[in-house]
C-alpha cells in the first residue's frame, strides 16, 4: 500500500540516506584495503627480527574496517530496497542491523579511544629492540639483520634515530640513513619515534571523522524507518478515514458509493455492486476487483441496505 503525504517525503530521505550509508560502506571498505596495502604501514608491519613479527594489532583493526565496510554496503542496500517496496519486514530488519551496527561502532570508538597509542608504541618498542642491536659495535649476524629493519624503518619513514642518538650511533648513521641529507632543516623532526606517532595519529583522525560522520547518518536512518514503518502500518486505515472528508466513486459502476462497503485493503464499492461481482460463489474465494486481495467473508447485504438511490454514508468494513 503506496504511503503519502509526508510519509512518501520520508520514505525517499530514508531511500536517499540509505544510498549514502551504502556509499559510506564503500569508502571505509576502500580506505580499509587501501591502510592493509599502504607502502608506509606495510613495509613497516611485515618486518621481521629475531624471529619476531612487528606488532600486527593495526592490521587486525584493519582487517574490522573492511569487514564493516562489508557489512554496511549490504544493510544499505537492504534498507534501500525496504524503502521502495515499503516492506515492513524488510525494513525492520534493517532497524535491528542499524541497531547492531551503532552498538559495536560505539565500542568500537570508546576501544580505539582507549588504545589509541597502542599500536605506535609496540612499533616504537620494536624500533628500540632493532635500535640497540644496530648501535652495537661487535659485528654479527644479529647486528646485520637490525641494520636491515632500521633501514626499512629511516627510508619509508624519512626519518633516523631516536632524536637523542648517542656515539654509537653517530658512528654508524652513514650506514643506517643512506637518505640522510645535509644541512637538515632544525625545524623538522628526524626521530623515527615522532614519525611513527604522527603517521599512526593521522590515520586514526581520519577512520574517527569517517566513523563520526556515519554515526550521525545512522541515527536519523533509524529515526526514519521507525516513521516510515508506523507510516505502512496505517496506510490503509488513513485511506478509510480520508473517505470521510468526501464522497468516493465506486470503481464498478463509477458512481458515487451507495451503502458503501470498504474492504480490508481499503478499496472501497457500492453494496449492490459488490454483491453482484461476489454473488456467482456462495463459499468464495472472493478477491477485490481492484487488487486481488483475497476477502474471508462476505458482506451483509442485508444490514443497513438501502433500495433508495440516495447515497448512504453507512459503510461497511470486510476483513
Amino acid at each position: 500500500m503506496a504511503v503519502t503525504g509526508c510519509s512518501q517525503c520520508i520514505k525517499y530521505m530514508l531511500f536517499f540516506l540509505n544510498f549514502i550509508f551504502w556509499l559510506a560502506g564503500g569508502v571505509i571498505l576502500g580506505v580499509a584495503l587501501w591502510l592493509r596495502h599502504d607502502s608506509q604501514t606495510s613495509n613497516l608491519l611485515m618486518l621481521q627480527f629475531e624471529g619476531n613479527q612487528a606488532p600486527g594489532t593495526f592490521h587486525i583493526s584493519v582487517y574490522v574496517l573492511i569487514a564493516i565496510g562489508a557489512v554496511m554496503m549490504f544493510v544499505g542496500f537492504l534498507g534501500c530496497y525496504g524503502a521502495i517496496q515499503e516492506s515492513q519486514c524488510l525494513l525492520g530488519t534493517f532497524f535491528t542491523c542499524l541497531v547492531i551496527l551503532f552498538a559495536c561502532e560505539v565500542a568500537a570508538g570508546i576501544w580505539s579511544f582507549i588504545n589509541r597509542d597502542t599500536i605506535s608504541t609496540e612499533l616504537i618498542n620494536f624500533y628500540d629492540s632493532a635500535y640497540i642491536k644496530a648501535v652495537d659495535p661487535v659485528d654479527t649476524t644479529s647486528r646485520q639483520a637490525a641494520s636491515k629493519v632500521l633501514e626499512v624503518f629511516h627510508d619509508t619513514l624519512e626519518c633516523c634515530g631516536k632524536g637523542d642518538d648517542n656515539q654509537l650511533f653517530t658512528a654508524v648513521q652513514s650506514s643506517l640513513c643512506p637518505k640522510k641529507t645535509l644541512p637538515v632543516d632544525p625545524l623538522i623532526s628526524q626521530s623515527c619515534h615522532t614519525k611513527l606517532r604522527d603517521l599512526f595519529t593521522e590515520k586514526l583522525h581520519i577512520i574517527g571523522l569517517a566513523a563520526l560522520v556515519i554515526a550521525v547518518i545512522m541515527v536519523f536512518e533509524m529515526i526514519f524507518t521507525m516513521v516510515l514503518c508506523c507510516a505502512i502500518r496505517n496506510a490503509p486505515l488513513l485511506k478509510m478515514g480520508a473517505s470521510n472528508d468526501k464522497p468516493l466513486k465506486c470503481p464498478l459502476c463509477y458512481e458515487e458509493c451507495r451503502e458503501q462497503v470498504t474492504l480490508a485493503c481499503a478499496h472501497s464499492f457500492c453494496r449492490a455492486c459488490i454483491r453482484e461481482l461476489w454473488s456467482g460463489s456462495q463459499t468464495g474465494p472472493y478477491y477485490c476487483p481492484e487488487c486481488r486481495y483475497e476477502c474471508q467473508h462476505l458482506p451483509d447485504y442485508t444490514d443497513g441496505a438501502s433500495t433508495s438511490t440516495a447515497t448512504s454514508n453507512t459503510r461497511t468494513f470486510i476483513n
